[in-house]
């Protein structure tokens, strides 16, 4: 990402390893057998993963569409649009009595609700390969592919605007092709998270979520210089306790986040000193940690990381069902689990990755297995275990694709807590205004010391 001097490039090699660039005639797959951004174009061999077509997916009249004209839109034409589950039927579903025919396609986590929720069930519909980006981060990606280099596990060199990594050759580089992907230039996100008890009564936190990404933006393509993936804003609604608060915060391509808070009871604007990691985030009573946003978001360098490879698993996709902003919050917070018959699976071949506590360190998680979509290198689900290497909490990304971005995104995401029984959701857009992704912010909105300033009520 920047220029590196030579003393500085010594001591890099000196505290771990620089690894290679992809050699040109691999990277000449790119476009070929592999699509733009490094998945594997053909079908798999019983044509149940198909062909990827990319925007072919989508009219030039659905990649245009507007946040007023979606917010207008009828349920299930919204669903038909987008590949959601409201519209056609299952293919199958996958019981605890039927588990044992598809339990080679599930993840650990997957497994692990069913043990322990008899109930549990996934609806599992044709798969729709409908991730895709634009043709500048397509072009830079491949060309990103013989430049791009990883040197420990988080000082990225020479990548501009697109993936990467899309021929990844370890773990790390698989995680940051999530971290560095296209997201947009800017969105307003109306964020609604829920912590539901076992008995399926839950609290509610809003939140309004200012985004700006400073890499991969197309229309503002960041500096040589630039040391950022994004800048982020977020405002408080309920509960009445943090109404008024404001968070911010400087998400950088090494290193970790530097981030600030205004309280409104002190009127004051303090350093975060502790948002990253495992410290818990505003408004999940200890029910996410700062490095779970996003599926993952953070440093690497806690962990030792390892590649697994690919697998054909049964992953959340096109999930426009469960992310209808029509549905009521009651419909979806059931006790245990979210109401699976919204929800929508689909095969597709994902990278799997491991990571493990590094001696010396600390995390609440000292084991994370990550699954990875190759189409849009978003992370569909997360095992998490214990110190005590027991199966902890399973993290779900219902994920789906945004044709007027586009991108692919994970609306909602939950967080299961096997040993409590309760459960978080994040990134809820129900009952709620749609995200405004044409939204201009400048720099500056994102400056601490303008923070105190802000207010959008």
């Amino acid at each position: 990402m920047r220029n590196k001097t030579a003393v500085l490039m010594g001591l890099t090699l000196l505290s771990g390893s620089a690894w290679a660039k992809v050699p040109q005639e691999e990277a000449a797959r790119l476009g070929k057998d592999l699509t733009p951004v490094g998945a594997e174009k053909a079908a798999n061999e019983d044509g149940s993963i198909p062909v990827w077509t990319g925007p072919a997916n989508f009219t030039d009249e659905q990649r245009n569409l507007t946040p007023e004209q979606i917010e207008a839109m009828p349920a299930d034409e919204l669903a038909k649009i987008f590949g959601g589950g409201r519209v056609e039927s299952p293919q199958f579903t996958i019981t605890r009595d039927n588990l044992g025919q598809y339990e080679a396609r599930l993840t650990e986590g997957h497994k692990r609700m069913f043990a322990q929720y008899p109930e549990y069930k996934m609806p599992v519909y044709p798969s729709n390969r409908s991730g895709y980006f634009p043709p500048q981060i397509e072009q830079a990606t491949i060309s990103n592919a013989t430049r791009a280099e990883l040197q420990g596990t988080d000082d990225v060199i020479g990548a501009k605007l697109g993936f990467p990594f899309p021929i990844p050759k370890r773990a790390e580089e698989v995680i940051w092709n999530h971290k560095m992907k296209f997201r947009g230039t800017a969105v307003r996100r109306y964020n609604n998270q829920a912590i539901v008890q076992l008995d399926g009564k839950y609290t509610l936190t809003k939140l309004i979520e200012d985004v700006k990404f400073k890499y991969a933006n197309i229309e503002e393509p960041a500096a040589q210089e630039n040391t950022l993936l994004l800048m982020y804003l977020s405002e408080y609604l309920s509960p009445p306790r943090i109404v008024g608060q404001f968070i911010l915060a400087h998400d950088p391509v090494e290193g970790q986040r530097e981030a600030w808070v205004y309280n409104p009871a002190v009127r004051r604007v303090r350093r975060l000193p502790d948002a990253g990691y495992d410290n818990p985030t505003e408004g999940s009573d200890n029910q996410q940690t700062y490095d779970q946003i996003d599926m993952f978001n953070g440093s690497l360098s806690r962990y030792t990381w390892k590649l697994i490879g690919k697998k054909e698993l049964y992953i959340p996709y096109n999930s426009w069902g469960i992310a209808d902003r029509r549905l009521k919050f009651e419909e979806i917070l059931n006790p245990r689990f979210i109401n699976q018959d919204l929800t929508r699976y689909e095969l597709h071949r994902v990278w799997v990755v491991e990571a493990y506590l590094r001696e010396g360190t600390s995390h609440i998680f000292a084991k994370r297995r990550f699954y990875i979509d190759e189409d849009s290198w978003s992370i569909a689900a997360v095992d998490l275990y214990d110190n005590r290497d027991e199966f902890w909490k399973f993290q779900e990304g219902h994920l789906g694709t945004y044709p007027m971005i586009p991108t692919v995104t994970a609306i909602p995401e939950v967080i299961y807590d096997l040993q409590s029984g309760r459960y978080f959701v994040t990134a809820m857009q129900n009952e709620d205004k749609v995200s405004d992704f044409r939204i201009e912010l400048e720099d500056d909105y994102f400056s601490p010391q303008t923070l105190r300033k802000r207010s959008r009520r």
